[in-house]
């Protein structure tokens, strides 16, 4: 197999340079990909009640179909679920991504066309191995297997044509059958959906391969490394799989994982975060230890970008590439080539290089907490979590936030319940760290903590270990792509958690 090496990195090779034709022509290829969409719509339901065909440029195109949230397109989902065709996009779809992270007990049936497969995220999947082979050319990744921590998949019983999953059991459903010599475990096991069965399952079947990459979730990744650890007696991965060396990551920030996983596989391995979703492949880390991930500007996804200040008004405006600015926050919008039109994907990004595009995930729409002008993101709280974390000698394994409402005796705070790794020696000294690092990032709730006028100090639980997976086991979300969301502006799912701890 290692004879394998040096011709994969070859073809990888190959490959940089139509890379770099988006790359340096991000415009360009946008309105290619714009084009093609609306052409090859023009004669689907959807695209006669807008007029695809007489839409030119990308001004008509936005002003002639308003932006779209889930509920909005669900109709034409349903239809389409139960066999009827041609509705959203011009060729069959069988195939539906199930997304419902935890911000809604409703599942979302994401439409998977065979065009959003090859040309989105197998494509973007590709691209990723020539980029990381770019930079690692002497890399031996595909001289063993990789180990994907995939979700499940089941018959659609209204239509027995469809079938839908998570992302990557969809992924993994329809890769050629040469993907299932380079991955591991079987698909068996990999489609499994009891997860605490899986887990096992996961740690047999892979203990005696050659494992050289992993990707998943951190939580259930974090979850294998230690079963693993358990069976074999070692006393870090690499003593398991000596040739690991790539752990790819997405879906939440990886800051707060990183020590732990250091620790856990006990050398040095390359990380490399893939913006992936449900919707689409977006954009994935080209620059080893660079902020930011290259964005994906010629896969079959046409995006834009709108002001989060936009949001809840009636007409929310947007704008393209070329009017974005380094540091604020929007939120994607995405038409693309699995039948999905303006809509609104839900996550908010910043931009870290405009040449080229660069991205990074900042947070939710509605993953927020703001309750007093305070404006706290994901980003905000996940490098707090990081700092904190870092000057008390602890290790956090997941945590959520609240706020604290005023009430006539006090003022209004932040409730935060962490799983620690290992407890701090003091929590009281982890939460000064923890209010200071927050107001060295976020100047507006540095204001509100002034003087504590408007908000006081963080409160702060230390959670015993496996009450989140309990609270997501009790939701049915155990497992695959689900997590805990980390900040909420109103305090349901921290009632419901401090319910059962």
């Amino acid at each position: 197999m290692k004879l394998l090496s040096p011709a994969i990195s070859s073809l990888a090779r190959m490959r940089l340079w139509r890379i770099e034709a988006w790359k340096n022509n991000p415009l360009d290829a946008q309105r290619e990909v714009l084009q093609d969409l609306v052409t090859s719509a023009q004669y689907t339901e959807f695209g006669r009640k807008y007029n695809f065909s007489g839409l030119f440029n990308v001004k008509a195109f936005k002003e002639a179909i308003p932006i779209h949230e889930y509920e909005d397109i669900k109709p034409y989902i349903e239809r389409i679920m139960q066999g009827e065709q041609n509705i959203l996009w011009n060729t069959p779809i069988y195939w539906f991504a199930k997304s419902s992270g935890t911000t809604s007990d409703k599942s979302k049936f994401i439409p998977i066309s065979e065009e959003s497969l090859q040309d989105g995220h197998y494509k973007a999947s590709k691209d990723v191995l020539s980029l990381y082979y770019q930079y690692n050319p002497d890399s031996e990744l595909l001289t063993g297997k990789g180990l994907v921590l995939g979700g499940s998949h089941n018959i659609n019983p209204m239509n027995n044509d469809a079938q839908y999953g998570d992302l990557s059991a969809v992924l993994l459903q329809n890769s050629p059958f040469w993907g299932h010599w380079l991955r591991t475990p079987d698909l068996s096991v990999a489609l499994m959906d009891e997860w605490e069965s899986k887990i096992e399952k996961l740690a047999e079947n892979t203990i005696k391969e050659n494992v050289t990459s992993i990707s998943g979730v951190p939580t259930w990744t974090l979850v294998l490394f230690k079963r693993i650890l358990e069976i074999t007696g070692k006393k870090t991965i690499s003593e398991v799989w000596p040739s690991l060396e790539l752990y790819m990551h997405g879906g939440v920030s990886f800051t707060p994982y990183k020590e732990q996983f250091q620790r856990l596989i006990g050398k040095n391995i390359n990380y490399l975060e893939m913006y992936n979703a449900s919707e689409g492949f977006f954009a994935a880390q080209d620059v080893p230890g660079q902020e930011g991930m290259l964005l994906f500007t010629d896969h079959g996804i046409f995006m834009e970008f709108m002001p989060v200040s936009e949001y809840g008004k009636k007409k929310p405006q947007t704008i393209g590439l070329q009017d974005v600015e380094m540091g604020k926050n929007y939120a994607l919008i995405i038409s693309t080539n699995g039948g999905l039109w303006r809509y609104l994907v839900g996550d908010t990004v910043q931009f870290t290089s405009l040449k080229p595009y660069r991205v990074k995930v900042s947070g939710r729409l509605k993953h927020y907490i703001n309750a007093f002008g305070e404006e706290v993101i994901v980003d905000n709280t996940d490098k707090a979590i990081a700092i904190a974390s870092e000057k008390t000698g602890v290790v956090v394994n997941d945590y959520t936030a609240a706020p604290v409402y005023f009430s006539t005796n006090a003022n209004g705070a932040h409730e935060w319940l962490i799983e620690f790794e290992n407890e701090p020696a003091s929590l009281e000294q982890f939460v000064k760290e923890l209010d200071t690092a927050l107001k060295s990032i976020n100047s507006d709730y540095e204001a509100k903590r002034h003087k504590d006028i408007a908000l006081g100090l963080p409160v702060v639980h230390s959670l015993r270990k496996g009450i989140f997976a309990e609270w997501l086991r009790s939701k049915g979300k155990l497992g695959g792509q689900h997590k805990v969301p980390r900040l909420s502006n109103d305090r349901t799912y921290l009632e419901e958690i401090l319910s059962i701890r």
